[in-house]
């Protein structure tokens, strides 16, 4: 890891998310809501069609934070609002998740990170934050 000064864009992470995760991740987490499966039952409730898990997404904003501490263990802390679906295509293609960050300060050994997650043009996650240590 680098040293984090405030004020740093960190480089963005991107993920592809398809149904065949969420499918994984509906089996390793027990949430096995249709809306994350079927486009049927997702349409019949009002949602554009078959969407990621909000944890899932979180999740994934946790692995930036990961990336950006340099491994396992630093990151102390990430959180979130769930404000709009990630909408999951069939198909292999899936749709990408991406994550943006800053430093918005570095104090006690921890820097606090201002997120900003997105699929396509819309923000996913509302103010999304995280604390790593460095």
């Amino acid at each position: 890891m680098s040293t984090l000064e405030p004020g740093t864009d960190l480089p963005p992470q991107e993920y592809v998310v398809t149904r065949a995760d969420l499918v994984a991740y509906a089996a390793a987490s027990g949430d096995d809501n249709p809306i994350h499966q079927d486009e049927e039952i997702a349409r019949a409730v009002g949602l554009p069609g078959v969407i990621a898990h909000g944890m899932y997404t979180l999740a994934l904003a946790a692995r930036a934070v990961q990336e950006w501490a340099g491994g396992p263990g630093r990151v102390e802390q990430v959180g979130a609002k769930f404000t709009k679906p990630v909408v999951v295509p069939a198909g292999d293609e899936g749709t990408t998740v991406r994550v943006a960050g800053t430093v918005k300060s570095v104090a006690d050994g921890r820097a606090t990170l201002a997120l900003t997650v997105t699929c396509g043009e819309d923000k996913v996650l509302g103010m999304p934050t995280a604390v790593l240590r460095v």
